[in-house]
């Protein structure tokens, strides 16, 4: 079950927290004492670092990762937030991706599905408080700009007419004089599609 462990009893101050976090240096640990200095000293507070863990916005050392640095960009931070969410409460967006828009009497009735039932009223009641405070805070109508992965062309599959009966790539059946021929080819470890171009165009002039 991919449901966060952790919850707030208190989200009055979850807004400044947030904007704290912000505007101060990254620290090498957020810890209590880092909290501290930001301001935020009471116990209820601190239940925020495990929030974060759970957004993956910390390591369980509470070491920053990569989403806890995307958050300072204060331009995209509501998306990022917004992506943690979805990734925290992965379980509850994958039988509603608007789990974001539930009501409390919804939001309440789904997670007593997903725990089986082995979550207290209490506790959903703080579930609840923490993921609607979140949620006011995210930004679900933008997306974190990701680098799309290239997809490389394969010109050996363009040109390569014949394959053996054995299914070896790269290999051409040639008739010369009556008799047929197998040659297998060696290619050269290149992503320019130049290279191959005029490979094949030579084969094929020669050859096939």
């Amino acid at each position: 079950m991919s449901l966060p462990k952790s919850y707030m009893t208190s989200t009055k101050r979850l807004p400044e927290v947030l904007e704290a976090i912000q505007t101060a240096q990254a620290p090498s640990n957020f810890t209590t004492r880092f909290l501290e200095n930001l301001g935020f000293k009471s116990k209820g507070d601190r239940l925020i670092i495990g929030v974060l863990k759970d957004l993956d916005f910390i390591d369980d050392k509470g070491v920053p990762m990569d989403r806890y640095y995307k958050f300072l960009d204060q331009s995209h931070s509501g998306a990022v937030l917004a992506d943690g969410i979805k990734d925290a409460w992965s379980d509850l967006f994958d039988i509603n991706i608007n789990a974001h828009q539930l009501s409390k009497t919804e939001f309440t009735g789904k997670l007593k599905t997903l725990s089986q039932g082995h979550l207290s009223n209490n506790v959903l009641d703080f579930m609840y408080l923490t993921f609607s405070a979140l949620v006011k805070n995210a930004d679900f109508t933008s997306h974190v700009a990701k680098v799309p992965i290239k997809e490389e062309k394969e010109p050996i599959k363009e040109y390569i007419k014949k394959e053996s009966k054995l299914g070896i790539p790269g290999q051409i059946e040639s008739k010369i004089g009556g008799l047929v021929y197998n040659i297998q080819i060696v290619l050269p470890e290149s992503r320019d599609t130049a290279v191959y171009d005029a490979l094949f165009r030579s084969l094929k002039e020669h050859l096939l």
